[in-house]
């Protein structure tokens, strides 16, 4: 494995493309922490983002983990672009030449599919872990390591659409091309969301027991959006009667669903794999 990972990393680090959009995704990752710096004062009404406690433990997991999901995207037209240069480039036939299987070669990938994932991972944690105990109110042992649960949705978030890029990678061939079958996919489910809301069952949530099954919309649901769950937002909500019952927990049977649709992204991309003629 460690020679795999080994290659691909060396195909990564030669391209140009690669080199920086990866580079520019941790340093976007490390730029979370300008948050804390944002100060408005409107005469005198004074807002200080991190006073409002964002960077407060725990909730500060469930705002790290939600903000740096968006930019996943850097990650994706690099997983994407090194399976096009794969086909551009001829690697992929002179590795099969080597000697390299398709199975391994499939597995190549996936493993810098879980590392990037991982890395990614590890990056938050440890830079919510510093800006925690910089800004936060409550720096008990116990309430810093609450809600770690939603590092491990961000991970299979990450590993899920990074899956998906993959697949896409080997499906289309060209990296532009894939991420526009990306970005059609998203309106296939906005469209496929919408009929069953407003039409199969409206004036209802039924809707959501089938959607919560779709590749894109499962992957989102991991983690949801953390804005409103600030005190000072809820108070906001309350003094205009606004009654919040969204659920922000983690739910391991939505991990479960992402964890089965990574399976199937990368064993349908063995499969296609193996019956292209290359």
């Amino acid at each position: 494995m460690k020679r795999l990972i080994s290659i691909e990393l060396q195909k990564i680090w030669m391209n140009k493309a690669s080199r920086i959009l990866t580079l520019t995704y941790f340093i976007l990752l490390s730029f979370i922490a300008l948050i804390a710096s944002i100060k408005f004062n409107i005469g005198p009404f004074k807002f200080h983002l991190a006073e409002m406690g964002i960077f407060n433990f725990p909730y500060i997991w469930h705002f790290n983990t939600y903000v740096a999901g968006w930019l996943k995207l850097f990650l994706a037209i690099v997983i994407v672009s090194m399976m096009a240069n794969e086909y551009s480039y001829g690697t992929l036939k002179q590795n099969l030449i080597d000697g390299l299987s398709k199975k391994e070669f499939i597995l190549s990938k996936f493993l810098t599919v879980v590392l990037f994932a991982l890395c990614s991972t590890i990056f938050v944690f440890v830079m919510s872990l510093l800006l925690g105990l910089s800004f936060s109110s409550y720096n008990e042992v116990d309430v810093i390591f609450m809600d770690l649960d939603y590092l491990l949705a961000f991970f299979a978030e990450m590993m899920g659409f990074f899956s998906f890029c993959l697949f896409l990678g080997i499906l289309v061939k060209r990296s532009a091309f894939a991420l526009g079958f990306l970005l059609l996919w998203l309106i296939i489910e906005s469209i496929i969301k919408g009929f069953l809301a407003f039409q199969v069952f409206p004036n209802s949530d039924t809707d959501k027991l089938f959607t919560r099954f779709l590749p894109l919309e499962s992957i989102s649901n991991l983690i949801v959006e953390p804005g409103s769950r600030l005190s000072v937002v809820r108070s906001i909500g309350n003094q205009i009667g606004v009654e919040n019952t969204k659920d922000y927990s983690v739910h391991y049977f939505s991990i479960l669903i992402v964890l089965v649709w990574t399976f199937l992204f990368v064993y349908f991309s063995y499969k296609l794999l193996k019956k292209r003629d290359l």
